[in-house]
């Protein structure tokens, strides 16, 4: 484990502990001294309430000033060179200390999860394998996925080349630049394991994501390896030949073809833009901008603006520009859960920030708090239990508690505005649509110059919204929060598969099925979807470990198939037909499938086909060892004539870890 650096003075560290986390602290002192009496009354912190950090712990300021100058003694002794006293705990002991960390009961198949969370020693891969001299993998995307495919191959020791359609890295952050634009999940959360980051604020905002994401790629060495503005228009499997032939269209307009033997879609899902179906919206006169597509130099100074959505997006654009309009209208279809935002817009302390750079037990068990409380902790919550008594509005006993909970914040934010809570309160359950983060939305519908209006639209005219009841609402511009085309996955290019078959007429339209999260299907050989069908974590998780849990398996998967001279891997078809079996079944019992939910998640037949509905640490496990019992295969054709043909062939180096 690193020491960090030495320019920071034993007062700057004494200063930094009286900001640190109890909880924490307790963990860290736990290890570094190999004393479990930290793991015992009178120590016991208190379960937090909410998704709050639960500094304190619960703790008296005498007991918080022991654990802190006990701290600050460890901390000390270790950067002089002392040894952690146990560097790599138990499965078990991980647990308990977890468990006592969040004063709540973390069940035992947790552990290994944990030690990754953590930041303990993992296996690395075996980057001997043999790889054939034309081998080489296209991924396509240099977003969060893109990097986080590039960073596990080259680790693997597996060549790669990167087309990207933009003029830059990032992804989704690179074109949602809208006001108010950041994280819903906290920062340390949202990176990669492989590269921390000093976050300046708990939740980040756009710029800091995409200079982050900038930097990683800078990081690994990838900006040279990557072909901006170069787009994918079909991908076809040549069978007698065990590769893809990509059709790619350059920037100055022609096409070419290169022959990858394996194939890795990092597009996402938030991509392309869904634009409503409102009569008229094509003539109106003045701006019209999706968030996702946001003008430069858009100025909203004193203009009556429509806001169309009340999801994630809008709840992020609303509150950011309601100083500059004159007015704003917000014309919500359905309102959302949305939970207290302690944290919001706050900066991380100094003292924090220096103890998250330079004591990497301390980033560890802040990350794996973090975890618990926005992953798994909250699953129980959305299981439907068939004797409650109550199922028109709740799930369970516990969903219905955090129910209470949402609803009298609810009414502590909108004061005596009986009419506003009846129009925000949603009828369904907690959790039955994406939980938002409160920007200040509730304050924001407070302000007398915005209106929120729960009537659809009928149509619009030239300056102007006008509503199914007649109404008629006179504005300058209108902003489209109304999110993305996300059940057409992968409708950016036509992909056909072994038999001829196209990957949309597979999936008939809206109807994606894959297996292993989302990851490969039948008929598609050598051919892998990083947040696929069924992937976007649900109750609560990071989408950038999902990626990494997803690329760990893809990155098995290969060198199983360099190690054993195969040239195909194709998922079969019972083992992908089972999986989405349980998959279908355990939807069945979640919040997503109630009779009051509708969203986003489910196509047009009802079907969830975006939510993982299994627990973080399931897809964990399930990704830890790739088996190749799941695949047909081939065994590898080695002429010349079937070489794949590379873009730009990426270094086969081990790559680098910070931090």
């Amino acid at each position: 484990m690193s020491r960090g650096t030495d320019v920071h003075s034993d007062k700057q560290f004494a200063n930094a502990l009286s900001e640190a986390n109890i909880p924490t602290l307790l963990m860290v002192l736990t290890q570094l001294t190999g004393d479990t009496r930290w793991l015992e009354d009178p120590y016991r912190p208190v379960r937090a309430r909410g998704f709050g950090d639960n500094d304190s712990g619960g703790l008296s300021v005498e007991l918080q000033n022991e654990v802190r100058q006990a701290a600050l003694t460890a901390i000390l002794a270790w950067r002089a060179g002392k040894p952690v006293a146990i560097p790599s705990p138990a499965p078990e002991m991980l647990v308990r200390m977890l468990t006592w960390a969040m004063g709540e009961p973390v069940p035992i198949e947790y552990g290994d999860m944990i030690a990754y969370q953590v930041g303990l020693p993992e296996a690395t891969p075996d980057p001997s394998v043999d790889v054939p001299e034309s081998f080489n993998v296209l991924v396509i995307g240099a977003g969060i996925a893109g990097l986080c495919a590039a960073y596990n191959l080259r680790r693997a020791g597996i060549p790669f080349s990167i087309v990207e359609q933009g003029t830059d890295v990032g992804g989704t952050w690179r074109d949602n630049r809208y006001p108010g634009a950041g994280v819903d999940v906290p920062n340390h959360l949202y990176e990669f394991t492989f590269a921390p980051n000093d976050w300046s604020m708990y939740f980040a905002l756009r710029d800091d994501i995409y200079q982050y994401i900038h930097d990683v790629a800078d990081r690994l060495a990838l900006q040279s390896l990557i072909r901006f503005e170069t787009s994918v228009e079909k991908l076809e499997y040549e069978s007698d030949l065990q590769r893809w032939a990509v059709t790619l269209r350059l920037p100055n307009g022609n096409i070419e073809v290169a022959h990858p033997n394996v194939v890795i879609s990092a597009v996402g899902i938030f991509n392309p833009p869904k634009y409503p179906d409102i009569a008229g919206l094509q003539d109106f006169e003045g701006t019209c901008a999706h968030t996702a597509a946001w003008p430069e130099g858009l100025d909203l100074t004193g203009k009556r603006v429509a806001l169309i959505g009340s999801g994630a997006s809008a709840m992020q654009v609303g509150p950011a520009i309601r100083e500059q309009v004159e007015s704003l209208t917000v014309f919500q279809r359905s309102p959302h859960w949305i939970a207290p935002f302690e944290q919001f817009r706050k900066e991380l302390p100094g003292g924090v920030r220096l103890l998250l750079n330079e004591v990497p037990l301390y980033q560890g068990w802040y990350r794996a708090r973090l975890a618990w409380t926005f992953n798994d902790r909250v699953y129980p919550t959305i299981q439907k239990d068939p004797e409650w008594e109550h199922p028109e509005r709740s799930l369970n006993s516990h969903n219905e508690a955090q129910r209470r909970i949402f609803v009298e914040y609810m009414k502590s934010e909108l004061g005596d505005r009986e009419d506003l809570l009846n129009q925000v309160l949603p009828t369904y359950p907690l959790f039955g649509k994406r939980m938002l983060l409160d920007n200040g939305w509730y304050k924001m519908l407070l302000d007398p110059k915005v209106s929120l209006v729960t009537s659809p639209i009928e149509r619009i005219g030239s300056d102007r919204v006008i509503t199914v009841d007649g109404a008629e609402f006179e504005v300058d511009t209108i902003v489209l929060a109304t999110g993305f085309d996300v059940q057409r996955y992968l409708s950016g290019f036509d992909v056909i598969g072994r038999s001829g078959q196209s990957l949309r007429d597979a999936w008939h339209d809206t109807d994606p099925r894959a297996y292993m999260a989302g990851l490969t299907v039948p008929d598609f050989p050598n051919f892998f979807i990083l947040y696929g069908p069924n992937s976007q974590p649900g109750h609560g998780g990071s989408v950038v470990v999902m990626m990494e849990l997803l690329m760990r398996y893809v990155s098995d998967a290969i060198q199983t198939m360099l190690s054993r001279g195969l040239g195909t891997l194709e998922c079969r078809h019972d083992v992908r037909d089972e999986y989405i079996e349980r998959v279908d079944a355990a939807h069945n019992k979640m919040v997503w499938t109630h009779p009051g939910v509708s969203s986003y998640f489910q196509n047009e037949r009802g079907r969830v086909v975006v939510i993982y509905p299994f627990r973080n640490v399931d897809l964990f496990e399930s990704t830890r060892n790739f088996n190749l019992n799941d695949y047909l295969t081939e065994a590898m054709i080695l002429k010349e004539s079937v070489a794949a043909t590379p873009l730009a062939a990426g270094s086969i180096s081990t790559g680098v870890r910070d931090g």
